[in-house]
């Protein structure tokens, strides 16, 4: 809802003793204070706006989009949705909330009270049932007048039977009934407008009231408040009266006050708050609220100490066929119990927390909206934290008010409830109420609905129901009825967590009630096992019985440990369940996910057997070892457990066994080294299995050696340290325990060292870093050092790789500085010598790296530096050498180690550019860097010309010309002088500081190694001389990168005389070698050298007078005419159609420049020609008159498309300019009277055309005409007030004035004003692109020159300033758009 724009009519509270006003909610309204406090009647005399909205929202309130508020069906009818129309726009319905919640409420028949009604109708002429009103006892109002008391017992006896039908037949039918609070007083309103008041305890008639409100109209409600001398009456009419009941001198009376008048608004709904008695005392009660609803606002008044107005909300946007409702009722929120109102029409619930602070003001708090997808017609509390509400299609929708959450829903059209339409409509009294009020009648249902003391009461045209909230144990059987088992055990769990809604019969101590719950449901859980057994198929296929026992058995699995009963689950449950195989089975699946999860740790050892028998049966190996490892299997026979797991390639299990159940850590290790050892010392590679095995071990030794469990956990504190120190003895044992003669020494760290060495080093080094740093256990780091040492050094069957392994590891435990290893330094230039080695060429870079790493380790420092590196440069070792090179800042000596390195070659060039352009390096650094590359110049370009380019344009600029100097290799040359000044190479040219001289070098370099590209790079080359690029492309023949460059110098005569040249050429060639019938390809070569030579032509032909285009044109046609003169062979004939087709090409672009006249006479003064063979020409004449006719056509074809467009524009133009002009008022908008009142002789009206109107002399004194030529011209005064900066607007607007009595023009003459001038504007834009008249005048000018072609072009330069030669030119054909008139 959009926030209200009108604040004055937003909920208003009052101080209560000097009368001003307090804001309902600071923080939820933002209302400003009022100085004086609205009245009554002040209220009942606001406009209501239609298009306000409800009430200012607080954002955090209306964020309910994840609130499941749909309707669900507890049965299987199909929805009536369908029968009102405003649900088809609803949300679509979410599935049945019937499992999640069960059945919340009870419908019920009241079968004595509906008998007695149905019989009251017939023996007594009661008629038909109309109001019902519910207390300790029960009345039903009916159609003729007559009041039925019955009383709650079970027998529902009828006790009272008030009025009579003669009565009845004078006040019409009850239309509202009234029970106060101690069940003594019953008020009967009727149709007719009178009111009854009953002795509930003898039957008596204590008042007849026929004047308390304006006669002619029906009762609609009547409420008594908690004090029982007072009562409130809503009639037909929209008013509200106050009753006050007086007992004086015996005498009773009634004296009636009018709270609000139907002639102001007509109300539709009241609700007096009634408290309990055990709220009797709450503060609020003494203001003796009352709520109202009118057809367009929430009213909430004060009846005492004095008439005080509350709050008024406006409705906003509603149907207005729907039902205001009303509902009070004290809740609990945030440790107070406070009153809150709901209030509703058509589909949002709003509810309203009513406060009263210290000093006597109220304050509303606006909570969480309900939002709907129906129509409600009725609203009822049944307790403070459920809701019932009944649809406009009889159906009853039970809601939880703190979640939103819908409970249930029941279809309640069997009752047949009676509608309240005819009071609405005041049928008995003639029907004089309003249309909006009998609209809303036709679905109110006030009086059929009355709740007490959770209870409530529905009534219908033969019947009286009453819906109750079922308790929580009514709600699980009623599912175990139903057979809905699954259902039932998640009710009760939601019951025994606390976490279901509408609970009814749960009180007290929580532990308490959750023994309660738990033993029922665990009598569900039997009866739910012997149900599974007793509908499980007894034939057909295995999966479909597979099927039954896994759908049902995880139930009782779940909520047995969910209960923590595992004595019930492995105990009678598990009995039941083992009388089939098939359910003894699925229940022993189902334990497998809480096992995994540690849920379920403990199990009896009979269970745990059959758990293991069953995973073995079926071959479930993976899964069986997955348990093992989550249980404690203390209990079962462990020895057959380990054989089991070894037998089935289990090791995590067997490990995880050893360890838990015997405290064993030190068998699996040797019972996996006799599996994987004999492979590896034998040299042969390892299978899968034993890969898998190996990476086992090794992931087992370092968790033991960490603390950890295998595979999971942490071993028990007391247990570390002697598990740690039984691994070590274990692995630095001297011979395994069945040790054969030829064993070697230390064969359990030798079997890890080939299985895998690296990995083994790091489970030490790790091991090492949990070290405390006590004697033991640097004595067993100095051991474990001292025999990997003497495993792997004297041993000649571990490769470069391992052993630079070992030293690495080596190294970076020496390095550390609180070292306490001691390795023999002798032992590094060892494996130095044994990396280095020469005579080995093999694993050449296993070898380098293995070095790189160990010296990066920390292992530099045990080498001599200066033996080092002659060693690495001898193996060839240069990332070595560069390593060294690089702690020495010897970065010249680098390059040499990438030039000579074959491997990283390439990146020299990245080396170089980073140390001359980075910072940290000295300026001698760089230096002798730079000077180092200059001196391998040459070896750079040779390695990569592009990348040597790009480097010596950035950092030796100043040198290209010395090294281009030093360069004896041409071809090279070329190259990376292509790569330097070629733009396309990506060098940035505008750096580099080279002569022009160096560009022609590598031009002629060019057109000796790559003819093919000259032209297209002097295109794109910049720096270079003209006079001398000339002379290097006619030294090398190429003739059109001469005449590009000719006609580029400004000579075209002379590019054309090349390009003219080259033709010739060729059509001679192609008339000598016709007869041969050789060079198949020449005619499209000379295609191709025709259509360059036109282009030359049509570029400069702008520039040229008459005669220079003809000394270009004329030519070039003379030489595509003369090998058709010259020859006639019969072979040549061939050609002919094509050279005939290229001379048709050249006419045709000729006709743009050339007059056609002079195109005609030069070929008829041909020699040739001249002697009367014109029918070799006749084509080709033809050929230009047909292009002149299609030319003349289009352009007569435009010419006539754009007049008519331009008269269409102006027409409609015309037409808006001459409209007559319509006044938005009749009243000047400066001095705001009516232009008839004033009758000044030199007054006239103005009249502008956005609709404005002034007297002429209130213009004049705002100084808004100007007298120019004798006329005045006027501006608006208004339009132009609110222009930028309030400058008076310079366009006049158009105007049409007179006197009082007709608004005549004033002048012939029409000026345009801003708007009219916007309008053309806007016209103007739709044909964006060059003016009409631009375009009429320059075809006009064509026209009448020189007819040879549509783009005639005038002699000199005016022709480059013509429209159609602008590269922006559209000519719009398209039909104009059709405008509103």
């Amino acid at each position: 809802m959009k926030p209200s724009s009108r604040k004055e009519e937003m909920p208003l509270s009052f101080r209560k003793k000097n009368r001003k006003m307090r804001r309902i909610d600071d923080k939820e309204f933002d209302i400003p204070q009022v100085d004086t406090p609205p009245t009554l009647e002040s209220i009942l005399n606001e406009t209501d706006d239609e298009e306000e909205s409800f009430i200012l929202e607080d954002p955090s309130l209306l964020n309910v989009d994840n609130i499941d508020t749909h309707s669900y069906d507890t049965s299987s009818l199909a929805s009536s949705d369908s029968g009102d129309r405003t649900h088809l726009k609803r949300k679509k319905k979410l599935p049945d909330s019937f499992s999640v919640h069960g059945s919340v409420i009870r419908l019920s028949l009241l079968k004595g009270i509906s008998a007695q009604i149905v019989s009251a109708a017939d023996k007594v002429d009661a008629g038909l049932p109309t109001a019902i009103a519910a207390s300790s006892l029960i009345a039903v109002g009916t159609s003729h007048g007559l009041a039925l008391i019955f009383g709650k017992d079970p027998n529902q006896a009828l006790r009272l039977c008030l009025g009579s039908t003669a009565v009845g037949a004078q006040y019409g039918a009850i239309s509202a009934l009234s029970i106060n609070n101690d069940c003594s007083r019953l008020l009967c309103g009727f149709a007719k407008g009178q009111i009854t008041m009953w002795d509930l305890a003898s039957g008596k008639l204590l008042r007849s009231i026929t004047d308390a409100h304006p006669p002619g109209t029906a009762i609609l409600h009547i409420k008594f408040t908690d004090d029982p001398t007072l009562a409130i009456c809503n009639d037909s009419g929209g008013s509200v009266f106050e009753l006050s009941f007086k007992r004086v001198m015996g005498v009773r009376t009634c004296e009636s006050r009018c709270l609000f008048s139907g002639s102001k608004g007509e109300v539709c709904c009241i609700e007096p708050l009634h408290a309990k008695t055990e709220l009797r005392d709450h503060p609020i009660t003494q203001y003796s609220l009352l709520a109202m609803a009118s057809l367009t606002k929430i009213l909430v008044i004060g009846l005492k100490p004095s008439l005080k107005v509350w709050m008024t909300f406006p409705y906003g946007r509603m149907d207005p066929s729907s039902v205001p409702l009303l509902a009070w009722h004290f809740v609990a929120v945030q440790n107070s119990v406070n009153p809150m109102l709901a209030f509703c029409r058509g589909d949002v619930v709003h509810f309203l927390l009513v406060k009263r602070d210290d000093s006597g003001a109220i304050h509303v708090t606006k909570q969480k909206q309900l939002h709907l997808h129906y129509d409600l017609i009725n609203f009822t509390w049944i307790n403070s934290r459920t809701v019932v509400l009944l649809d406009s299609v009889e159906k009853l929708h039970v809601i939880d008010r703190q979640t939103q959450e819908e409970l249930e829903t029941i279809e309640i059209s069997e009752v047949q409830l009676v509608y309240n339409s005819s009071h609405f409509k005041s049928l008995a009294t003639g029907g004089n109420v309003s249309q909006a009020l009998a609209l809303v009648g036709e679905k109110a249902c006030y009086q059929s609905i009355s709740s007490c003391g959770g209870q409530i009461f529905y009534l219908g045209t033969k019947s009286v129901h009453v819906t109750t909230l079922r308790n929580w144990r009514e709600r699980v059987d009623h599912l175990l009825k139903q057979d809905s088992l699954t259902e039932a055990l998640a009710l009760a769990w939601s019951f025994h967590e606390g976490k279901a809604k509408a609970v009814v019969g749960l009180s007290g101590d929580p532990s308490k009630r959750k023994a309660v719950i738990a033993d029922r449901m665990v009598e569900i859980l039997f009866h739910y096992a012997d149900r599974t057994l007793k509908k499980c198929p007894d034939q057909g296929k295995i999966q479909v019985m597979e099927q039954h026992f896994q759908d049902m058995v995880p139930v009782i699995v779940d909520y047995c440990l969910l209960l923590q009963r595992t004595d019930l689950l492995f105990g009678q449950i598990y009995d039941k369940l083992s009388e089939n195989s098939v359910a003894k089975g699925i229940f022993l699946e189902c334990l497998e996910p809480y096992i995994l999860s540690d849920k379920l740790r403990g199990m009896t050892a009979q269970v745990m057997k059959d758990l293991l028998l069953h995973y073995q049966d079926n071959n479930l190996m993976e899964d069986m070892e997955a348990c093992i490892v989550h249980m404690d299997i203390t209990s079962l026979d462990l020895q057959q457990i380990v054989l089991l797991c070894w037998e089935n390639h289990l090791y995590d299990a067997m490990i995880y066994v050893y360890n838990s159940g015997m405290n064993d850590f030190i068998s699996p290790m040797e019972k996996l080294f006799k599996v994987i050892a004999p492979p590896l010392n034998a040299g042969k590679s390892l299978t899968d299995e034993k890969v898998v095995m190996g990476n086992k071990l090794l992931v087992y030794i370092s968790c033991c050696l960490a603390g950890r469990a295998y595979p999971l956990g942490d071993i028990p504190e007391d247990l570390v340290p002697l598990v740690k120190n039984q691994v070590f003895e274990f692995l630095i044992r001297l011979h395994s325990a069945e040790a054969s003669a030829d064993e070697e020494v230390y064969p359990y760290v030798r079997t890890l060292l080939h299985f895998d060495t690296r990995e083994f080093l790091n489970v030490l080094a790790l091991t090492f870093e949990d070290f405390k740093n006590d004697k033991q256990a640097v004595e067993y780091q100095q051991r474990i050092v001292d025999i990997l040492l003497k495993v792997m050094v004297e041993n000649s069957d571990f490769t470069p790789s391992q052993v630079g392994c070992l030293f690495t590891f080596l190294a970076r435990q020496l390095a550390k500085p609180n070292n306490t290893l001691f390795v023999n330094r002798t032992l590094f230039d060892q494996v130095l010598e044994f990396l280095c080695s020469p005579d080995d060429d093999s694993r050449h870079s296993e070898r380098q790296q293995v070095l790189l790493e160990l010296l990066q380790a920390g292992g530099i420092v045990q080498f001599e530096e200066n033996r080092l590196i002659p060693m690495a440069e001898k193996a060839e070792f240069y990332q070595i050498c560069e390593f060294m090179y690089e702690r020495e800042h010897l970065y010249d000596k680098i390059i040499d180690c990438y030039l000579r390195d074959p491997v990283r070659k390439e990146e020299v060039f990245n080396y170089i550019h980073n140390i001359l352009s980075m910072p940290g390096y000295s300026a001698e650094e760089k230096q002798s860097v730079w000077q180092k590359a200059m001196k391998h110049a040459e070896e750079l370009l040779l390695l990569s010309p592009s990348k040597a380019a790009d480097l010596i344009a950035t950092h030796f600029n100043d040198q290209i010309e010395g090294i281009i100097k030093n360069l004896q290799d041409q071809f090279l040359l070329f190259q990376f002088l292509r790569s330097l000044l070629d733009p396309r190479e990506g060098i940035n040219q505008e750096m580099l500081q080279i002569s022009p001289c160096v560009t022609e070098q590598f031009i002629e370099l060019l057109c000796h190694y790559s003819p093919d590209e000259v032209l297209e790079t002097l295109q794109i080359l910049d720096f270079y001389r003209l006079e001398e690029t000339i002379q290097i492309t006619q030294k090398y023949l190429l003739h059109e990168a001469s005449s590009y460059l000719l006609e580029k110098k400004g000579d075209v005569q002379g590019a054309f005389q090349v390009m003219l040249e080259q033709l010739r050429s060729k059509l001679l060639k192609l008339t000598r070698e016709a007869e041969e019938s050789t060079e198949p390809h020449l005619l499209k070569d000379i295609e191709e050298t025709l259509v360059k030579t036109i282009a030359l032509c049509q570029r400069n032909s702008h520039s040229l007078n008459q005669q220079q285009r003809e000394a270009l044109w004329f030519p070039l046609l003379e030489a595509m005419m003369s090998p058709q003169k010259l020859s006639s062979s019969t072979v040549f004939s061939q050609y002919s159609e094509s050279l005939k087709s290229l001379t048709m090409q050249v006419l045709n672009n000729m006709a743009a420049f050339i007059a056609l006249p002079s195109i005609l006479q030069r070929i008829l003064q041909d020699p040739v020609y001249g002697r009367g063979k014109l029918g070799e020409i006749q084509g080709l004449v033809l050929g230009m008159l047909d292009t002149f006719n299609y030319e003349q056509t289009l352009l007569e074809t435009t010419t006539n498309l754009l007049n008519h467009d331009l008269h269409w524009s102006l027409c409609n133009l015309r037409a808006s300019i001459t409209r007559g002009l319509n006044p938005k008022q009749d009243y000047c908008c400066i001095c705001l009277q009516q232009y008839k009142r004033r009758q000044e002789t030199a007054d006239e009206i103005i009249v502008f055309s956005c609709g404005h109107l002034y007297h002429s002399l209130c213009l004049l004194s705002k100084e808004c005409g100007i007298e120019t030529k004798g006329q005045t011209r006027w501006t608006c005064y208004k339009c132009n007030s609110s222009n930028k900066g309030g400058k008076p607007n310079e366009n006049f607007s158009e105007l049409k004035k007179g006197n009082a009595a007709s608004v005549a023009q004033s002048s012939s003459e029409s000026l345009l004003d801003s708007q009219q001038i916007q309008a053309f504007d806007q016209l103007c834009r739709l044909y964006r692109g060059t003016s009409r008249l631009a375009l009429l005048t320059e075809l006009s000018q064509t026209r009448g020159g020189e007819k040879h072609g549509l783009l005639n072009v005038a002699q000199g330069d005016p022709a480059l300033n013509s429209v159609f030669q602008n590269k922006n030119f559209q000519l719009h054909l398209t039909p104009p758009p059709l405008l509103d008139e």
